[in-house]
C-alpha cells in the first residue's frame, strides 16, 4: 500500500492549497479512517483532520471553519482544502491511513505560507 501526497507549496497568507492523496495499492474504502497530519520545524507531528469510511469528519480546532477533508473513492483519493491560510499552517503535511491490523503513511508534501 502506497500512499502519495501532492500539491503542497509557497503562498501568501490568506490565499488557498488543495492537497491530495493517491492511494495505490488498497482501495481507500478499506481503510477505517484517512487523513492529514502536518509537522512544523522543531514541533510534534500534529493530526490536522481525518475522515472515517462512512464519511465522518474531525479537525484540529486550529483548522476548523478553515479546511475541509474529502474523499473520492471512485478515484482513490483523499483532498485537503485548505483555506484562509496563516503563517502557522507552514509545516510539512502527510497524508495517513489506518486499517483494521496498521496504519499506514505517505510522503510529505511541504506547505509554505508566507506573511
Amino acid at each position: 500500500v502506497q500512499l502519495q501526497a501532492s500539491g503542497g507549496g509557497l503562498v501568501q497568507a490568506g490565499e488557498s492549497l488543495r492537497l491530495s492523496c493517491a492511494a495505490s495499492g488498497s482501495d481507500i474504502i478499506s481503510f477505517n479512517a484517512m487523513g492529514w497530519y502536518r509537522q512544523a520545524p522543531g514541533k510534534q507531528r500534529e493530526l490536522v483532520a481525518t475522515i472515517t469510511s462512512d464519511g465522518s469528519t474531525n479537525y484540529v480546532d486550529s483548522v476548523k471553519g478553515r479546511f475541509a477533508i474529502s474523499r473520492d473513492n471512485a478515484k482513490n483519493m483523499v483532498y485537503l482544502q485548505m483555506n484562509s491560510l496563516k503563517p502557522e499552517d507552514t509545516a510539512v503535511y502527510y497524508c495517513w491511513g489506518r486499517k483494521t491490523f496498521g496504519g499506514y503513511w505517505g510522503q510529505g508534501t511541504q506547505v509554505t505560507v508566507s506573511s
